[in-house]
C-alpha cells in the first residue's frame, strides 16, 4: 500500500498535540517538551492546517480540545503507543538471535500456555518473545503479530488456520460450595447454586444440560463473566458452579480447590487453532513453535 506522506504527521507533533490536549496548557506543554510556548502553538497551527480542522479552542488562560480534538486524541494515543510498541520490539529483536511474537487468548495464555512457555525457550535460547492478548481476529497487517492462537472456526482473512485441539468443557465448584449444596444429579444443579457463565458462551449451560439430558425451567439464570479467568476465579470464590475447559483448571483440580461435579464433558462446536498470516507462513520460528505447541497439545489429559 503506497501511503501519502502529505497525510503523515510529523511524530513529533502529534507528540505535542498529546501533551498540549493532556495538560490543557500549551505553557504546561512546553516546559514537558523542553520547547518555547511559541513553537508549540506554531506546531499546533500547522497540525491543525494540515488536517483542516479547529483542534483548541482558548478559554480564558488554558487552550481544551474542540470536539474534532477530542475525537482526535485517542487514535493519537494509539498511535503513538503503537510506535513506542514497534521500537521496544525491534531493539528487543535487535539483541536477540531470534524473535516471534504471538497473540493468544487471554486465559489459555496466562493459564495454560505461560506455564509451558519455559519448555519452548529452553528449546530456543536464543528467542525473544513477544506474548499479548486478542479475543477477536484482527488484521495482520495492521497488527504485525508472527502467529496468533484462535478459538472459533478455521476462517481469518489473509492467514492459515492450522488445526491443534478441540475442546471439552466441564462442571466444577468449589469444596466448600459442595458441601453447602450438595447435588446428586445433574438436574439438581441449577437449582442449588448460581450458575456461571461466560458472557460469550451464554448456552453453554444449557448445551451441557441437554448433552445429559437433564431438564431444567431456566439454564440462563446465575452470574455473568466476560472472560473465563473471572469465570474460575468466580468459581474459586464459592459464587456458584462453572462450566469450563478441564485443561484450563489443572491445578485446581490436583490440588482440591475445585472438584469435577459429574464427569460428563461437553465438547464445544468450536476448537483451537494456530493461525499465521499468509506473508508469514514460512517463517522457521512460527514453524517452531506449531511444531512445539502440537507437541504440547498431545501431551493433554
Amino acid at each position: 500500500m503506497k501511503l501519502s506522506r502529505r497525510l503523515i504527521p510529523d511524530i513529533d507533533i502529534l507528540q505535542t498535540f498529546e501533551c498540549a490536549a493532556r495538560h490543557g496548557s500549551f505553557t504546561q506543554a512546553a516546559k514537558e517538551l523542553n520547547l518555547t510556548q511559541s513553537a508549540v502553538s506554531r506546531q499546533m497551527s500547522e497540525l491543525e492546517s494540515q488536517i483542516g480542522v479547529l483542534l483548541f479552542e482558548r478559554v480564558r488562560q488554558r487552550v481544551v480540545l474542540s470536539d474534532a480534538g477530542q475525537k482526535f486524541l485517542p487514535e493519537v494515543r494509539r498511535l503513538l503507543g503503537l510506535t513506542e510498541e514497534t521500537m521496544l520490539r525491534a531493539m528487543a529483536a535487535s539483541q536477540s538471535a531470534s524473535s516471534l511474537s504471538i497473540a493468544t487468548l487471554p486465559t489459555f495464555g496466562s493459564r495454560w500456555l505461560m506455564p509451558r512457555l519455559p519448555d519452548f525457550l529452553r528449546l530456543n535460547p536464543d528467542m525473544a518473545l513477544s506474548v499479548a492478548s486478542r479475543s477477536q481476529p484482527f488484521d495482520f497487517e495492521e497488527e504485525p503479530f508472527d502467529l496468533a492462537i484462535h478459538y472459533g472456526q478455521p476462517v481469518w482473512a489473509h492467514a492459515t488456520c492450522t488445526y491443534l485441539c478441540s475442546e471439552m468443557i466441564v462442571p466444577v465448584g468449589s469444596p466448600e460450595l459442595l458441601a453447602a449444596n450438595p447435588v446428586a444429579t445433574p438436574a439438581e444443579l441449577a437449582g442449588s447454586a448460581p450458575l456461571l457463565h461466560l458472557s460469550t458462551r451464554p448456552k453453554a449451560w444449557a448445551d451441557w444440560f441437554e448433552s445429559v439430558q437433564a431438564e431444567v425451567v431456566s439454564p440462563y439464570k446465575g452470574h455473568r463473566f466476560e472472560h473465563f479467568s473471572m469465570v474460575i476465579e468466580a468459581a474459586l470464590a464459592g459464587l456458584g458452579f462453572a462450566l469450563v475447559p478441564r485443561y484450563l483448571i489443572e491445578h485446581e483440580l490436583v490440588s482440591g480447590r475445585l472438584r469435577v461435579l459429574f464427569d460428563q464433558p461437553l465438547t464445544t462446536e468450536n476448537s483451537y487453532y494456530l493461525v499465521v498470516p499468509d506473508h508469514k507462513k514460512e517463517n522457521p520460528m512460527a514453524q517452531s513453535f506449531f511444531a512445539w505447541i502440537a507437541d504440547q497439545v498431545s501431551k493433554r489429559p
